[in-house]
């Protein structure tokens, strides 16, 4: 069979889903529909946004299904009847087993990380606030334990101390979206071969969603777990911690920062100004020089712009 004869189905949702669906359509492969998440409200105004995905399926003519419920009746005929031989997941939803279980050759899924370790819905934050030096991508078959399917193929990349979430989502992406067509070609020519999961000699990390109150910076930490913890939440949705002063606390993102490692007998969370445009917060074992910041109601900003507006109080402290 060749690849414009092998009918694949695309479900992803977000930006990291587009470059394996924009590879798939630039290089002619059969993708007969994708499917994607139902438009919802967003921002301020509440004004329906639609997916990365749908926007680029559009843009392509391609068919567009948005179910809210992946067990509706309506939704498993429109599958049946597409009668597809393979189906790619990338950064969607879990799927029961009566879709991921539908085609010839079943369901296989990009997972940005290196399985078994880093299962979960947030694998690039955690590999980075965990202080990883390596990361990767995984294509890998659906089963019904999250993560855990027989992996077709793997590739590594470096974390560098300056990549923060956002570098290293834009290297899988595109990582991802190559090793996901290498997985496709062995499909279709039937060269794959499928390995088990081997957890190794290292005890396996998850990667759990992450959501507001685990973004929260803790100043106790040492200056290299709270840079990683920055860079990790970076841009998106960013590490925040709370400006106190006197009876007022500010809430601030903290988007770049640099370790200072250096012996103090401050309190942590002290902050430090060793001139007037620079930040420093005093953690366990040194400082965190703040880089980017935002104030709650202003925008994104470098340090020394923020500093040129808002003066410090010797009694404030970070918290």
């Amino acid at each position: 069979m060749t690849k414009k004869d092998f009918r694949i189905l695309f479900m992803g949702t977000p930006a990291f889903a587009v470059e394996t669906l924009r590879l798939l359509v630039d290089n002619k492969y059969n993708v007969v529909a994708v499917v994607t998440m139902p438009d919802k409200p967003a921002g301020r105004g509440h004004k329906i946004q639609e997916s990365d995905v749908k926007k680029y399926a559009l843009s392509q003519n391609l068919p567009v299904l948005q179910p809210e419920k992946l067990r509706d009746k309506e939704f498993l005929d429109q599958l049946e009847s597409l009668k597809v031989d393979l189906q790619i997941v990338v950064a969607f939803r879990m799927l029961p087993e009566v879709v991921w279980d539908m085609p010839k050759h079943g369901t296989y899924n990009l997972h940005a990380s290196l399985l078994p370790q880093y299962r979960g819905a947030a694998p690039i934050n955690w590999a980075i606030i965990n202080g990883e030096k390596k990361t990767g991508v995984t294509t890998f078959k659906l089963v019904h334990e999250i993560d855990s399917g027989k992996i077709a193929y793997q590739s590594k990349i470096d974390i560098e101390e300056s990549d923060n979430a956002g570098i290293v989502h834009d290297k899988l992406m595109v990582l991802g979206a190559q090793l996901m067509l290498k997985t496709i070609d062995s499909i279709i020519d039937g060269s794959i071969v499928l390995q088990a999961q081997k957890p190794g000699n290292e005890p396996l990390k998850p990667a759990p969603k992450i959501f507001k109150e685990t973004c929260r910076i803790n100043w106790g930490s040492t200056v290299e777990t709270i840079h990683n913890f920055i860079r990790g939440l970076s841009p998106y949705p960013a590490a925040h911690t709370r400006l106190k002063r006197e009876n007022e606390t500010i809430n601030i993102k903290i988007f770049k920062a640099k370790p200072i490692i250096q012996d103090h007998t401050l309190a942590n969370g002290t902050i430090v100004q060793p001139d007037s445009s620079r930040l420093y917060v005093a953690g366990q074992n040194g400082y965190i020089e703040i880089l980017e910041l935002q104030m709650q109601g202003r925008r994104r900003m470098k340090t020394s712009d923020f500093l040129n507006g808002f003066s410090l109080k010797k009694t404030d402290f970070f918290n």
